[in-house]
Parts: structure tokens; sequence; C-alpha cells
């Protein structure tokens, strides 16, 4: 945050001297990662809080939710940063591109560091959301030092204004894709690699399941997953039920890696309902 917050200072500084939209709006795109990084930080804290009486599922969405209101935060300031850069590209400024060469490669050795540290943390929703916002600071960077040797060769200085627009969507295009992933999870959407069908197929295995209805799958966050179903079985003892379902939740939680998994038993005398059937086996 604090690299990140003197990196904000220096482009704003560069930007104003230099007269660069790019630099300008790169400034305005990295300030929105300070808050973006501090709300982050007191999501994966959260995150590490046992379940309670209140959140008896845990605090495992807080990322989740970070990464959200973070990607929604980007989407409206893409949607800025492209007005502002539309209206440069229709009346161009002449910029000082030594101004904008040194300001951005001080910034890409941020950004860059930034995102190098992150790598590790990707499977993480509310790290990756960081990662793939500083990337695009990095990639920021990198073209506006290449606009700047362009404009230093040829005068052309409505290449700044362009960078400015090119920034603008690059943001927007890697928001939208978090927005969507961190919305599916609060929806409790099903986890992009499980299928219903699937983990239904592998509890029919379980000997003594008969039917499989109403499965629900769907993710906490943060790489947790919870799964409830109905499963028919035959009259049995208890203590039969009981290994069954012992059966079931290892299934679940070795074939899918579900660490949630609730199962409501159904007698098979009971009328039979829509759902995953055991086929019957083959007459000789």
């Amino acid at each position: 945050m604090a690299a990140t917050l003197g990196l904000v200072v220096a482009e704003f500084f560069g930007g104003v001297l230099g007269r660069s939209v790019a630099l300008l709006n790169d400034a305005v795109h990295n300030l929105s990662d300070v808050p973006t990084l501090g709300i982050s930080y007191l999501a994966m804290r959260w995150a590490e809080r046992p379940a309670d009486s209140e959140k008896t599922y845990g605090y495992h969405r807080a990322g989740t939710l970070a990464a959200f209101t973070n990607a929604f935060v980007l989407v409206l300031l893409s949607l800025w940063l492209g007005y502002e850069a539309f209206e440069r590209i229709r009346s161009p400024v002449a910029v000082v591109e030594s101004w904008m060469i040194w300001t951005s490669v001080a910034a890409l050795v941020v950004n860059g560091g930034i995102t190098l540290a992150l790598v590790r943390g990707r499977g993480d929703l509310n790290l990756r959301s960081i990662l793939v916002h500083n990337l695009g600071d990095a990639l920021s960077n990198i073209a506006i030092i290449a606009g700047a040797l362009i404009i230093h060769a040829t005068g052309a200085f409505w290449i700044d204004a362009l960078l400015g627009l090119a920034i603008g969507l690059l943001v927007l295009w890697s928001s939208t894709g978090i927005l969507r992933e961190s919305s599916h999870i609060l929806l409790e959407g099903r986890p992009p690699d499980l299928r219903v069908e699937d983990v239904a197929r592998a509890i029919l295995t379980v000997e003594g399941v008969q039917e499989v209805h109403d499965v629900h799958l769907w993710s906490l966050g943060g790489g947790h997953h919870a799964l409830s179903l109905h499963a028919r079985i035959p009259d049995m003892h208890l203590d039969e039920c009981e290994r069954l379902l012992a059966l079931i939740q290892r299934v679940a939680a070795k074939e899918f890696g579900v660490e949630h998994t609730t199962v409501q038993l159904e007698r098979a005398g009971l009328p039979a309902k829509s759902g995953y059937v055991m086929p019957e086996p083959a007459k000789k």
C-alpha cells in the first residue's frame, strides 16, 4: 500500500509536469489500488476467522465480497478514463516525453514487483483480483514508455490520448472478468470445475445408494465448496446408515474436494422423484 501510494504521487506530478493524460489516468488507476489493497487485506484476515453462531459457514466469502467491490469500482473508473481519453483524442495536447518515460519506468518497477509477489496466491480470487489489477498496471506502464518513444520520434501527441483509452479498456476487460466470477460465487453458483451430474454419479457408486436427487453444489469462496443432496436407500439399521453416510462424505471430499456435505437419507419405499438413478444390472 505504501509503495502504491508513493507511485500515485510520482505519477500525478509526472502527468502534470509532462502534460500526459496517460500518466494522469494511470495515477488515478493506481490510486484505486490503495483502498483495494486495504479491503483485500482485511478480507484475508476475516476469511481466517472460524465459523460462529452468526456466520455459521464462516467468513470465506469476505474475500469474494472484496473482489466484487473492487471490480465494480474499477468498471466505473475505466468508463471515466475512457471518456477523458476520448476528449484528448479530439483535442490533442503537447506532452513532455521524458517525464512520461522516467515516471513509467519507476511505476513499472513497483507494479511488476507487486505482481511477482502475488503470483503464488493466484488461486485465491481475492488475491487474483489484485494480481490482475497490478499486471494491467505494469502493461500500461510498458505501453506508456513505448508511446513516449513514438511521440518523441514522430511528434504525434494524439498517441498519449490513445494510450489513455487503451488503459481504460484494459481495466474494463480485467475487472469485468473478476466481477462475473465473484458475483457467481455470491449468488451461490456451482464451482466451475465441478459438474452436478458427475457428483451425483459418483455418489451412486456408493453401495446402497439407489437414487440421488435435489443435488445442490455451491462455492463458499476461497476454494471451499459445499454440497447437499437427497439419497434414496433400502431399509437398513441405523449403524449401516451412518456407515453409508460416511462413505458418501468421503467420496465428495476425496473426488471433488467438497469439505461440507449434507445428506438427507430417504427410504426406498417412498414415491420416486426425478433424479439420478443407479442403472439396472445387465441381464445375462
